[in-house]
């Protein structure tokens, strides 16, 4: 498959999701040695759902009104 295929970047990008996903779970696990996995599950699905500062119209980019 070539390398720049629409079906190699989304696997790329998946792939690429799942690590950071990974990544998070690691930080979670060490700053909550204690907790158990349902915890960690929970933080993971916030941690998904948080938007920093958008509550306050200060995400990150330029503002758009394409979907409003």
């Amino acid at each position: 498959m070539d390398e720049d295929s629409p079906a190699e970047r989304l696997r790329l990008a998946i792939d690429m999701f799942e690590f950071g996903l990974g990544m998070q779970r690691a930080r979670f696990r060490r700053a909550y040695p204690e907790t158990d996995e349902s915890f960690i599950d929970t933080a993971i699905d916030r941690w998904l759902l948080s938007r920093p500062y958008e509550p306050l119209g200060e995400g990150r980019g330029r503002p758009s009104a394409r979907f409003a």
